[in-house]
């Protein structure tokens, strides 16, 4: 594989040198910090790609694409997100992760990640799924979204033979994962959907291992592939990146409408999850938007899935914005919480009490962070100790 000499500033390590030098430490390798109508696409809103940029030859990390529709004159429409991309025969998808190649469409993630790292589960942010476990962390190249804001657009907005990746298909994952005493693998970092292959067979061999699925995403997912990842998926956070269709088109090249639909799905399928609303400001910073966010959590999920609040620091191509007020973080809290959800968050603060866990009931603390750490839990059996209120969450 060819890499990026632009790229120099990432580690590159052979599969030995990763077992060897880093597979107990907590960072193995970071260069960074699954054929259904498609429910959520219509005709005006599918891309039809032409651009003839798809690599001369497929390579090892090439895989047929689960979920596709071909097409007549060998072009293939990707049935896995509600872009529902057209490719013509050697063009590549929005999200630069599959090809049509003579007709067949292609996944070029599969088995090789360009990011592999050990993170506590409340980087995820995940509060109320395992606490204070590590989850093993993976990340391909590609994102079904544009945002203006991208924290990780290094990898999210580049081709897989842009940057060094390294060959760690499913089986070696999940070993790596079980070797480092993990008890989860994530799926982050870019948009695990782009490399959902990959994502559902290394999933399916966790789950035979023991190990718990968690995935990070946008939300931005077909019916019909996400509900075959709920089979062995266990935990999600999804990220809300603004309640208004117009802003979603704007900030990120994106729609609403299909990720409150995967919230709905995996509310449906038992899948534990969080929410994240990133607060960007002149985009999503108005109080009266986050209140419609609040009526329709509460409408349609109940108040005890947890919201996190994030704040936004300047990134990628909205340097010239501040970083978001507390004060406004602050006056999304409250709102949230006089609103009637049980467990609102914020983070990309420092230390406060809006990082700790407070039960519905007794209105005691009954989870202590301070950023990643735990410093005492009173959750005994899903229950708070104090008041014996059931706490909404994955302890066990």
């Amino acid at each position: 594989m060819t890499h990026s000499k632009n790229n120099d500033s990432f580690p590159f390590l052979t599969r030995r040198e990763l077992l060897i030098s880093g597979i107990l430490s907590a960072s193995l390798f970071c260069p960074l910090q699954a054929l259904a109508k498609p429910l959520f696409s219509s005709g005006k809103n599918e891309k039809k790609v032409t651009l003839h940029d798809a690599p001369a030859k497929l390579w090892k990390w090439s895989k047929e694409v689960y979920f596709k529709e071909e097409l007549k004159n060998n072009y293939v429409r990707c049935l896995t997100c509600p872009n529902t991309c057209i490719l013509a025969p050697d063009a590549r998808s929005r999200c630069k992760s599959h090809v049509n190649k003579d007709g067949k469409l292609y996944t070029l993630v599969y088995g090789n990640p360009c990011a592999v790292h050990i993170d506590p589960i409340e980087k995820k942010p995940l509060y109320h799924f395992l606490p204070s476990s590590r989850t093993f962390s993976i990340a391909t190249t590609g994102c079904s979204f544009h945002c203006l804001n991208c924290q990780n657009w290094e990898i999210s907005q580049a081709r897989p033979e842009e940057v060094r990746t390294h060959d760690m298909f499913p089986e070696e994952v999940v070993g790596a994962a079980v070797k480092t005493q993990c008890r989860s693998i994530a799926y982050t970092y870019s948009e695990a959907t782009t490399f959902y292959e990959y994502m559902l067979d290394t999933s399916r061999l966790a789950r035979a291992r023991n190990l718990k699925n968690t995935w990070i995403t946008n939300g931005y997912i077909n019916a019909a592939p996400l509900t075959e990842l709920c089979k062995t998926l266990d935990a999600a956070n999804v990220d809300i990146k603004s309640f208004s269709e117009v802003t979603y088109s704007r900030l990120n090249a994106g729609r609403l409408k299909p990720v409150l639909k995967t919230l709905s799905i995996l509310k449906e399928k038992n899948v534990w999850f969080e929410m994240t609303a990133l607060i960007v400001p002149t985009y999503t910073d108005n109080i009266e938007m986050v209140k419609r966010m609040c009526d329709w959590i509460l409408e349609n999920l109940g108040p005890d899935y947890p919201l996190h609040f994030s704040r936004f620091h300047p990134r990628y191509k909205l340097t010239h914005l501040p970083p978001t007020p507390i004060s406004f973080l602050e006056n999304a809290w409250k709102t949230a919480m006089k609103m009637g959800i049980h467990y609102v968050y914020v983070g990309n603060v420092p230390p406060s009490d809006w990082n700790h866990t407070y039960c519905p009931s007794c209105k005691k603390k009954i989870i202590d962070r301070t950023g990643y750490y735990i410093g005492e839990i009173h959750v005994n059996d899903g229950k708070c100790t104090f008041c014996k209120e059931p706490i909404a969450g994955v302890w066990n």
